[in-house]
């Protein structure tokens, strides 16, 4: 199956129910590698039951497998592309919710360049029908172009500033961390597979974007926002290189009034993982 244009601009999906625990917040946190020092009074309040506290980013999979319907798109290809969560209510430690999908847009990079579709989902309260969340998430399906679809018009992305950073934070990754990471949602052998990370052309199993993704949410969270996740009213990053389990993500962080922005590196490989990061504190 290919992707069918312009069809697939067509495509949506209502009704979806999703829940999550304070076990599952539990484990997000230590998917995106909160908690290897348990002693530290911080961190522990989000993997702690006591006074439990959840990480923004986690909205990101409290939905997880929301889709607007089947796009045609080859999986075994597929890596993120970008990811944004605007909170109009705070992530609660625990809750159920009512998911809307729609596809926003497909672009078409040519045959052997990739395509990228852009979905939103929309999650609202199950009780009390308030709208929570909303997602939108840009998949780049690298074994997908030619389809026929625009090459132009996807949204800009956000301009990181030019000077030097405000601060820098080194987050070590450990080497079992996408195998933590998986069991917030995202099963893909990608992550964990080595024969599977070879067919898709990787050295060996590489991390979720979506946790490297997680691990700058977790670096604004510990700075500017003072591990107060209420604060958080948007996250926004741009996938641009994968990260190995076991590397250290350095995230270099510019604060402009209540505008974080951000961008990630590998120091080892003189990789840029992240681009675009822009988080909106209140």
């Amino acid at each position: 199956m290919a992707i069918a244009y312009p069809d697939i601009l067509e495509l949506k999906t209502e009704g979806q129910r999703f829940s999550w625990t304070a076990k599952d917040t539990i484990i997000y946190a230590l998917g995106v590698g909160l908690g290897a020092d348990p002693l530290n009074d911080d961190e522990r309040a989000f993997i702690y039951e006591k006074d439990l506290k959840p990480v923004p980013s986690q909205a990101g999979v409290v939905a997880w497998g929301a889709n607007a319907g089947t796009t045609g798109i080859n999986y075994l290809m597929v890596v993120d592309g970008e990811r944004k969560i605007v909170f109009h209510k705070p992530l609660p430690t625990s809750g159920s919710v009512v998911a809307s999908s729609r596809i926003l847009g497909a672009w078409d990079k040519g045959a052997g360049k990739g395509a990228v579709v852009v979905t939103e989902t929309d999650l609202k309260d199950e009780t009390s029908g308030e709208l929570m969340l909303t997602i939108t998430g840009s998949t780049f399906a690298r074994g997908d172009g030619g389809f026929g679809g625009p090459s132009e018009g996807q949204p800009e992305p956000h301009v990181v500033p030019t000077r030097a950073p405000d601060q820098s934070v080194d987050i070590p990754t450990a080497p079992n961390q996408a195998v933590i990471y998986r069991l917030s949602g995202d099963y893909n052998p990608l992550h964990i597979d080595p024969d599977v990370a070879k067919m898709a052309g990787f050295a060996k199993p590489i991390l979720h974007g979506m946790c490297t993704f997680g691990i700058t949410c977790r670096a604004v969270l510990s700075t500017y926002a003072e591990w107060d996740s209420s604060r958080f009213k948007s996250h926004q990053a741009r996938f641009s290189a994968p990260v190995y389990p076991g590397e250290t993500i350095t995230v270099d962080l510019w604060r402009d009034g209540d505008v974080i922005s951000f961008e990630a590196r590998i120091k080892d490989r003189g990789v840029t993982v992240i681009k675009n990061g822009k988080t909106v504190l209140g």
